[in-house]
This record gives C-alpha cells, sequence and structure tokens, in this order.
C-alpha cells in the first residue's frame, strides 16, 4: 500500500498521520492490512515476523539518530548469530527511547548514522563489523561468541588490526581477555576452531618446529591457503572438519589439490577433527616422524627445504 511504500513495509504512527486520517489507518490495522509491533510502530502483514523488517521498525521506534548495533548488526553484516535473540539499536546520549520487548537500547556519544564508526548496510545505518563483534561478545557465550569473529575473518571482512582497534575503543567490555587471545589466534592465521584448537594443543608443542597458518600459494591459477606449513620441511598440515569430504565432489577437490601441491615439492598431511581434538599427543608423534623422515629426504636438518622452496 502507498503508506508504507517508501518505509519498505514499516510506517511510524507519526508519519502515517501526516498522510491519511486517523481513521483510514484504524481502518488498516481493523482489516489485517497492517499489525503494531512496536509502540507507534506498524509493518505490514505478513512482514510482522521478518527479522530484517523488525530492526528497520526498531529504528523508526528509536528516531533518526538510531542506529542498529550489537547483535541486531551482527545480522546485518550476516554473521551467524542464535535465532530469537532481542533487537539492539543504539542511540545518541541526548536521546531516552522508553524500554520496549523485544529491542535493547544503548545509549553511545560515539555514534550517529553522521559518524565514521556507522555504514549502511541494506539501507539501515549500522555500526562497522569490527565494532558489532566486539561489542556482542558478552551477549553470546562459547563457540557463538567466538564463531562471529572466526567467520568475519575467514570471509576476510576484517583482519586481526581492525579487531584490536575496536577492542581498544571499548575499554570496559566485561569479559575482554579471552577475546584479546582470539585475536592473537587469529593473528597466528587460525581460521576455524579446530585449527585454534589444533594451534593450542599440537602445533604449539615444545618439541614441534615452527610454523605458520593459512600461507597462500598460487596453483592452478588461483590462490590457495595451506592450514599449516613447516617450511624447512615442506610439510602442509591439513584439518579435516567434521563436516569434510561430505560428499564425493569434496573428496576429488583435495586429492587435486593435494596432487598440485606435490608437484610443488610440498608433502600433505591430513588430520580429522577427531584426531586433532581426541588424539593430539598421538598427531605430535606423528609430526615429529614426517618432519623427520622429510629432514632426512633433503640431506640436512636445516633449511634446505625452505631454499627449494624459495627456488
Amino acid at each position: 500500500m502507498a503508506l508504507v511504500g517508501s518505509g519498505h513495509g514499516v510506517v511510524a504512527l507519526a508519519d502515517a498521520r501526516r498522510r491519511v486520517s486517523p481513521s483510514a489507518l484504524r481502518h488498516s490495522v481493523r482489516r489485517g492490512e497492517l499489525v503494531r509491533v512496536l509502540p507507534s510502530v506498524y509493518v505490514v502483514a505478513g512482514l510482522d515476523d521478518d527479522p530484517a523488517t523488525l530492526r528497520r521498525a526498531a529504528l523508526a521506534y528509536a528516531g533518526p539518530a538510531s542506529v542498529l548495533s550489537h547483535l541486531s548488526a551482527l545480522q546485518a553484516w550476516e554473521m551467524p548469530v542464535p535465532a530469537g535473540l532481542p533487537d539492539h539499536v543504539t542511540v545518541p546520549t541526548s536521546c531516552r527511547p522508553r524500554a520496549v520487548e523485544p529491542v535493547r537500547f544503548h545509549r553511545s556519544q560515539r555514534l550517529s548514522p553522521q559518524n565514521r564508526d556507522v555504514v549502511e548496510r541494506a539501507g539501515l545505518p549500522t555500526v562497522r563489523l569490527e565494532r558489532a563483534i566486539v561489542e556482542s561478545w558478552p551477549l553470546l557465550r562459547d563457540d557463538a561468541r567466538r564463531a562471529t569473529a572466526i567467520v568475519a575473518f575467514q570471509r576476510r571482512m576484517t583482519t586481526p588490526a581492525r579487531l584490536r582497534r575496536a577492542l581498544g575503543e571499548l575499554p570496559k567490555l566485561p569479559d575482554r581477555r579471552p577475546l584479546h587471545e582470539l585475536v592473537d589466534l587469529l593473528e597466528q592465521g587460525c581460521q576455524s576452531m579446530l585449527e585454534i584448537w589444533g594451534y593450542l594443543e599440537v602445533f604449539q608443542h615444545p618439541a614441534l618446529p615452527p610454523s605458520r597458518g593459512q600461507v597462500p600459494i598460487q596453483i592452478g591459477g588461483r590462490t590457495v591457503y595451506l592450514d599449516r606449513l613447516f617450511e624447512a620441511e615442506l610439510v602442509n598440515v591439513e584439518l579435516d572438519g567434521r563436516k569434510y569430504h561430505s560428499s564425493l565432489q569434496d573428496r576429488e577437490r583435495d586429492l587435486r589439490r593435494d596432487a598440485m601441491l606435490s608437484a610443488r615439492g610440498l608433502l600433505v598431511a591430513r588430520f580429522s577433527h577427531d584426531r586433532i581434538v581426541h588424539e593430539p599427543a598421538q598427531v605430535v608423534a606423528e609430526l615429529l616422524e614426517i618432519l623427520a623422515v622429510r629432514r632426512r629426504q633433503f640431506g640436512a636438518p636445516g633449511t634446505a627445504g625452505a631454499d627449494r622452496w624459495a627456488s
């Protein structure tokens, strides 16, 4: 209907009154064309359970200076967030919207639609991804809180440096130390919970030589990333998650990749999620033997492999 056409399915009562008579508005509500989702905010029937429309309604209720933040901003950035959580909106400190379920309001001196920390996502003012990840940290638990930073890093939508900068902007953030530690692990090249576990329980073992995570190389005309590279020995360790090789196509893809890496002189050693998690000591022992054999093949314990890689 024309009443909500410019609002993408959302209309505030003040806007509606400027365009139609009170009786026409009441008639639309009685006929089920409009649904009241927040005080003085209506949406088109059928959109009253649409998350994106409800976020738009929350902004309409909070006023023109409001921005999506916290978990709602993560949803706008298409990050993995558990369903059924309240919407979060940040307003300037001068604004005091009346509390209403299921919206959570936050106040900030720094954030406004004109601020550099606010961008547009799907037509809505939204805090930057790094800020959303950091400020949502205390609102999530366990793997759910780590997933947003990991997925954003996997998709190359952010960097550890940008996350660290956002963390510095919120010095009173509760439980900040684990987030600092997660950013450190991302900086080490870890891109999944399995890689983080592997780094802490396997690759940091004092008996193993240094290795690098997520090392980019060019093969077959494209860039691929090695999970963990022991450069001197030219050994690439691939960590296969629980859902890996769920199809013959996945298996074929990895076999082709391993063959191309072998042509570059790399030995590929694959370890499953279960082995990394439940048999870390045995994985370390096998890696030590693999690396020792490679050094003997190269004829020297030093950087023979690295020299060949560089050539």
